[in-house]
């Protein structure tokens, strides 16, 4: 089995996120970069099926500007066998939208044939959650979202799901798409042999024009802001002045 791991460059979950002076955008220039979180998780799945022989390769791909090779060598590091990098200059966080994302991905499916695809269920920059579901639409597979467990046993894979009630099992037949949820595992941290060992790895190149995708953007953001600043709460003596307070305010 060849598992297909999709992979984004995000600015990292621990900085704090700079809106730009023309509020055109998030704040790219010196900040730190890393891994989707949600990603990290897929790829460690992805490892630990090829560790329990279930898997035989693990190949990752990325899709964004020249520096996403870094976060594709990180993959390598944690464990897949090869990476493929489709270059791209437009902003994966708002011009890159999740339908086109889904078909480019779709073009690198053909040329890898995987038997899984795994993503993380969104990415912490756009928050979409539509690229799993889109990409399992164009290929006519079938799909498992926000997965915490996956099993996979003579060839039937059994997924759980977290859903608003509780947990959902379904079980799938494999080629498939699975998005993976925070709960599915623990990504481990790539050692220095390992990183050393990444970076004589192969990574193929593709120019996301040469895929024939239409990646022209369909919507347009007209404005980034900050949230507004949280406003200091009041302490009140007694039940009857927060009644008066809230309708003083007209909450109630």
């Amino acid at each position: 089995m060849r598992i297909l791991v999709a992979v984004k460059r995000v600015v990292d979950y621990a900085v704090k996120v700079r809106v730009r002076a023309d509020k055109a955008a998030v704040e790219l220039k010196n900040t730190k970069m890393s891994m989707n979180p949600f990603c990290e998780i897929a790829l460690e799945e992805a490892v630990r099926l090829k560790e329990k022989k279930i898997a035989s390769e693990v190949v990752a791909v990325s899709i964004g500007p020249k520096e996403a090779q870094e976060t594709l060598r990180t993959a390598l590091a944690i464990g897949a066998d090869k990476a493929i990098h489709v270059t791209t200059t437009l902003r994966p966080d708002q011009e890159l939208q999740p339908l086109a994302t889904a078909k480019v991905l779709g073009k690198v499916v053909d040329q890898v044939d995987p038997s899984l695809v795994l993503m993380g269920k969104q990415s912490i920059d756009s928050d979409a959650s539509q690229t799993g579901q889109m990409l399992a639409g164009l290929l006519g597979w079938p799909q498992a979202t926000f997965a915490s467990e996956i099993e996979i046993q003579d060839g039937a894979m059994s997924v759980t799901r977290e859903v608003d009630s509780g947990l959902s099992t379904i079980k799938l037949s494999t080629p498939a798409v699975v998005t993976c949820d925070l709960r599915l595992n623990e990504p481990r941290y790539a050692t220095l042999p390992n990183i050393m060992k990444a970076r004589k790895k192969p990574m193929d190149t593709i120019k996301i024009e040469d895929t024939g995708v239409d990646v022209t953007p369909r919507l347009k953001v007209l404005s980034v802001e900050e949230p507004a600043q949280r406003q200091a709460g009041e302490k009140v003596g007694s039940v009857e002045e927060l009644v008066e307070k809230l309708k003083a305010k007209k909450l109630v």
